[in-house]
């Protein structure tokens, strides 16, 4: 038969979807792939039981209903303080994967070069390379995981046409100062580029973290697209409900390039989720507090157990140094980890451009007996591996 494309012959599959398959295998706590295992806020699947039996059954508009635009252009405009046109301005996505997706391929041309921090979402490489542009990878040095400046404009000076930025990040949980994306905003502007955001964990912070919208910034409305989804805030990632919030030019090019790719997010989805958009801010308080809770839980339970780990400033993902168990290999340790210990996790390689090991990735959205029967597991962890 005919040859493959060339540009996904390297492709592996998702590592983090593979280390779920293999957590079910053996029975693990799933602390690898990133979703929740309570319930979305009532309110919400109120909703969603009265629309199964409303007329919301059929194609909504392809960008995205009017009612959810409207909604969600409210609730940016409310933390953000930028003005948002929900007819000009928004297009609603398949998730934030194909919000990434689709504003890669509307401002990237092949041989464009875009640049990525490393670590990185694994989806953010792969983007690049099936919108036929390059990425250049700039790293984030732990434990902080600050990047350095010169660096960073050395990558600008090969002219990129954009640069990912996320924020808070996955995997390392960084939170970017105001004084860090200003330096990139200005390095953007300097050098003539995009700066495309992922900022689904906006609403997950640990005090005194303070998360900045990069198009608040001065000039950098029209210069950033960004990135987002519904998954994270409000525990329901199986709708994949994304989008993208971009200057009228840029949108009305995204517009098309999602048509093609799915023509629209589910209509009755974004119906009930609309009862989210409208939530006041307690309940993004009291998120926060959920979530800090967690964390404190579980960073706890690995300094009990005395395991090195990161401290993330957002997010809810955890970096498990692992240097001590004397593997070559973080993707061997991690599938040990599950069959041997009952714990899934994600090697952390999957993250890096460098050459990386030493990591592996664990989460804390779970129920707190979720996690107090993965610390019991982990705390056999000398015994077993």
């Amino acid at each position: 038969m005919p040859e493959l494309s060339d540009r996904t012959a390297g492709f592996t599959d998702s590592v983090i979807r593979r280390m779920t398959r293999i957590s079910n295998q053996y029975n693990a706590v799933n602390l690898s792939q990133g979703f929740p295992d309570f319930e979305p806020p009532e309110k919400i699947l109120q909703r969603l039981a009265e629309v199964t039996r409303e007329d919301f059954h059929q194609y909504a508009v392809t960008w995205g209903a009017q009612n959810f635009r409207e909604a969600l252009a409210k609730k940016i405009t409310h933390f953000s303080g930028v003005d948002v046109d929900p007819n000009a301005e928004l297009v609603v996505t398949c998730g934030s994967t194909e919000a990434m997706m689709a504003a890669m391929m509307s401002v990237t041309n092949p041989g464009d070069k875009v640049i990525v921090f490393s670590p990185f979402y694994e989806n953010y490489g792969a983007d690049t390379i099936l919108s036929g542009a390059q990425p250049i990878y700039v790293p984030l040095i732990p434990p902080e995981f600050n990047f350095d400046a010169e660096v960073l404009e050395d990558a600008f000076r090969q002219k990129p046409k954009a640069i990912i930025v996320c924020n808070p990040s996955n995997p390392c949980g960084k939170v970017f100062t105001r004084d860090e994306l200003q330096i990139i905003a200005d390095l953007a502007k300097k050098y003539d580029a995009f700066v495309i955001t992922d900022e689904v964990y906006e609403h997950i912070l640990y005090k005194p973290n303070v998360h900045t919208y990069m198009a608040s910034l001065p000039g950098m409305k029209d210069r950033t697209i960004t990135c987002n989804s519904l998954s994270k805030t409000y525990s329901i990632t199986g709708w994949r409900l994304g989008y993208t919030q971009a200057n009228p030019e840029v949108t009305e090019r995204i517009k098309k390039v999602h048509d093609f790719l799915t023509v629209g997010a589910a209509a009755p989805l974004q119906e009930a989720a609309v009862a989210g958009l409208n939530f006041g801010d307690d309940y993004y308080e009291s998120l926060q507090q959920k979530y800090t809770e967690k964390r404190s839980l579980f960073l706890k339970g690995l300094d009990d157990i005395g395991l090195i780990h990161t401290e993330p400033q957002g997010a809810y993902y955890v970096l498990i140094d692992i240097s001590e168990f004397g593997y070559e290999s973080d993707l061997e340790f991690a599938e040990d980890l599950a069959r041997k210990v009952g714990v899934g996790a994600v090697p952390g390689s999957s993250f890096f451009k460098e050459k990386e090991n030493r990591y592996v990735r664990l989460h804390f959205a779970k129920k707190e007996e979720t996690l107090d029967e993965a610390l019991n597991r982990l705390s056999l962890i000398r015994k077993k591996i």
